[in-house]
């Protein structure tokens, strides 16, 4: 795919992340630099199949870095998934000239983006706005700094209130698919256990823990779960730990929504930055249908059909270091 672009369009798209804003200032600044007529999308797919679309100029992207959530919006759009929709979709397209696109989103919206491309032969860029950091091909994804960054100062204040009561919190995290969140923040925050779903919990070897913590007269204790772990979220692990250590007063914190939100941290507005900016240049020359990434603190080019979730790649030394720094 050799043809020029002239016009883009950048749209973000799944969960919002702390930084989205950042890369569409990086994009839409970054076209005007190069000469390139620069179109946000509103909502998404969804935006995108409703022609809900308005051109950018520098102005448009003027006091936003700092902010978090995304002014473009985002939605998950079912619709774009069917041969029609993608149809509709490309309609809406032609009729401003958009020969290109930059897509800020997770692998659902790479997915998508790799069969609109082969339909209607327009060039696609993906970055990885996520804060689940499970995206393959890159060290860092657009809003993870921040989220983790977000839980552990929950966690440090939850710990305040857990040493004065002498409590057992189970502080529960983002993270259905990937224990990031947890794992970093956990650390982080010296939390005794952390349950992630690339690991089998084995409540049995956290409740031993909690009771040999007991015999030792360590009360205060913090668990962080990430909300997809196999045993069932934090709730379930409360359950099964009343159940064995009757002697443990144990609290339930769900940290929620409040992980998406707030001012991008200083790592998230500068990758944010750097991908959108590489993103345009790949669009200009002529590196197409890939996604922007940074490995080694060097910019990494993967073919967006190649872009999937990043499974399981926990290592077993992390988890180790957990259960030493922890004792």
């Amino acid at each position: 795919m050799e043809k020029k672009v002239s016009r883009i369009g950048v749209l973000t798209s799944g969960g919002d992340s702390p930084g989205m804003n950042a890369a569409i200032r990086a994009v839409v600044r970054t076209g005007l630099y190069y000469g390139l007529e620069v179109y946000g999308i509103m909502r998404g797919y969804q935006g995108l199949m409703e022609n809900d679309i308005k051109k950018m100029e520098s102005r448009s992207v003027a006091n936003i870095i700092q902010r978090g959530g995304t002014i473009l919006k985002t939605a998950r759009c079912k619709a774009f998934h069917t041969e029609e929709g993608r149809k509709q979709a490309y309609d809406v397209l032609k009729s401003h000239g958009i020969d290109g696109l930059v897509i800020i989103g997770g692998d659902g919206s790479f997915q998508g983006a790799v069969k609109f491309s082969r339909e209607f032969d327009i060039p696609c860029i993906g970055l990885a706005g996520t804060i689940d950091k499970d995206i393959y091909g890159t060290d860092f994804t657009i809003g993870f700094d921040t989220a983790v960054n977000t839980a552990v100062e929950a966690i440090d204040k939850i710990r305040d209130t857990a040493d004065a009561h002498d409590r057992l919190f189970i502080v529960e995290v983002m993270g259905r698919d990937a224990g990031y969140i947890a794992l970093h923040s956990g650390i982080a925050t010296g939390a005794e256990n952390i349950l992630v779903p690339e690991q089998k919990t084995n409540i049995q070897d956290v409740i031993a823990s909690l009771q040999e913590k007991e015999r030792r007269k360590k009360l205060v204790n913090i668990i962080v779960v990430a909300e997809g772990d196999e045993f069932g979220g934090a709730n379930k692990v409360a359950e099964a730990i009343k159940q064995h250590v009757p002697g443990v007063e144990a609290r339930v914190c769900i940290l929620g929504h409040i992980q998406r939100g707030g001012a991008p941290s200083c790592l998230d507005r500068l990758i944010a930055s750097r991908m959108g900016y590489h993103a345009v240049e790949s669009l200009i020359e002529g590196r197409h249908n890939v996604f922007v990434g940074i490995q080694n603190n060097r910019m990494n080019y993967v073919p967006l059909e190649n872009v999937g979730k990043r499974k399981g790649t926990i290592s077993s030394e992390w988890m180790k270091i957990v259960k030493i720094l922890a004792s």
